[in-house]
């Protein structure tokens, strides 16, 4: 199955760019855009610290990365830096974790002094991950998406910004989806197409050396 991954890179339950990496979430099932989720926050501490493989759940979130084709991240953003809990989490992809994927980065701050993190810090690591392109990032300050007693509302300016962004994604997901599906109806075409020796002509040819050589060898046997 297609799906797009998203990586929540908050270690707090409930915040700003989780909450944005939700609308997102939204947007992209509104257009019939599977997700699946995943928070580092929730794997078992001391595997994601010590980069523990074998683990099942680190196993498992590596290859919901692996197999995704495109990733949204969303990440606050701290002293001009992403969240330590996302560096860990991508420190365990391989060189070529993100090779050949679509990526749009997600950031909250106290300040658009912040959005610099992830030009500068962010976007770099994605694109030596191998990612195919990263798209223009969706930041939002404090004050773009206040707290109310339900959690958080997301400014109509940003709002506008990340359905933008989500609708680029889109306009390349099903570009691709478009060009699996040609590919596989195109392969599957090659592997049952009949085979060229049993084309008519091909055929009836094979039947002009047959007769030629059992001529051959009948005057032989007379020559014998």
């Amino acid at each position: 199955m297609s799906y797009v991954v998203t990586i929540s890179g908050s270690p707090a339950a409930r915040s700003r760019s989780t909450h944005l990496l939700a609308a997102a979430e939204e947007s992209l099932h509104t257009r019939g855009i599977v997700t699946r989720r995943i928070e580092p926050r929730g794997l078992p501490a001391e595997a994601l610290l010590h980069a523990d493989f074998s683990h099942p759940a680190i196993r498992e979130a590596l290859e919901l990365v692996e197999h995704a084709q495109a990733v949204v991240i969303a990440t606050p953003v701290y002293k001009v830096a992403y969240s330590g809990l996302l560096k860990t989490f991508i420190d365990l992809l391989p060189q070529s974790g993100l090779t050949g994927k679509l990526v749009l980065p997600i950031g909250t701050g106290g300040s658009p002094a912040h959005l610099l993190a992830l030009d500068y810090a962010l976007r770099p690591v994605l694109s030596s991950l191998g990612a195919r392109h990263v798209l223009s990032n969706v930041f939002a300050t404090d004050r773009e998406v206040p707290s109310n007693d339900t959690g958080y509302q997301i400014d109509a300016g940003v709002s506008d910004r990340l359905i933008q962004s989500i609708d680029q994604l889109a306009l390349v997901w099903f570009d691709q989806v478009e060009l699996r599906e040609h590919r596989a109806r195109s392969s599957a075409r090659s592997e049952f197409a009949e085979p060229a020796y049993a084309h008519p002509a091909h055929r009836e040819a094979g039947a002009g050396v047959a007769r030629v050589a059992a001529t051959a060898f009948s005057k032989t046997r007379c020559s014998n």
